[in-house]
């Protein structure tokens, strides 16, 4: 039986280095916000998205992601109208995903909001990321060229590192990229003795 490794982590905290690094090892991972953003692009989803947003957030029939991030970052409903329509789009894409990988010992799901989803209940292991909040919203600037207002109140709509290491089996600092591959390593050896021993 495949176990699901869920690794989590606050915006910016480089969660998806991580888990290309795991990824090295031969672990297959589900990066969840990549997926969502190309289930947010197919008719079904544009649909249910312009009939709860309306069309202000479109521009030529192209969704502008920076627009909606601003209503649902702003509105705690607005966010939980979103989620409502694309987690469970990407629970189903997961799911068959989950079946292709069938014969792997682990697999990495990677997601943002694992415990705000809920998808945590699913996983065996659970991995949190954290980098202290100040570079996490330098790196989050510098890489979707946003401001700090826009990043703040997406770190404020997540839950906090305290609450994720809490419910947390494992944590990596990720404050440099050699400690973080070292816990990486860690980890790994950890899940391998366990396996051994089951």
């Amino acid at each position: 039986m495949t176990k699901i490794i869920g690794l989590t982590g606050g915006i910016g905290s480089g969660k998806t280095t991580i888990a290309n690094y795991f990824q090295s090892f031969g672990i297959p991972v589900y990066i969840a916000d990549d997926e969502a953003k190309k289930i947010m692009q197919s008719s079904e989803i544009i649909a249910a998205i312009k009939n709860a947003f309306g069309n202000a957030i479109f521009e030529n029939d192209i969704l502008n992601r920076e627009k909606l991030a601003e209503i649902v970052f702003s509105n705690p409903e607005k966010l939980e109208v979103l989620n409502t329509i694309v987690h469970p789009a990407v629970k189903k894409h997961f799911d068959q995903w989950l079946l292709e990988h069938a014969t792997a010992p682990y697999i990495i799901y990677e997601a943002a909001i694992l415990f705000e989803s809920g998808g945590y209940k699913r996983c065996d292991i659970i991995i949190t990321v954290t980098v202290p909040v100040e570079s996490r919203v330098e790196r989050v600037m510098q890489r979707d060229g946003t401001t700090r207002e826009l990043v703040l109140k997406r770190i404020n709509a997540q839950w906090t590192d305290e609450q994720r290491i809490s419910k947390s089996d494992f944590v990596i600092e990720n404050t440099s990229i050699e400690k973080a591959k070292t816990e990486v390593v860690k980890i790994l050896k950890i899940l391998k003795i366990k396996q051994n021993e089951s």
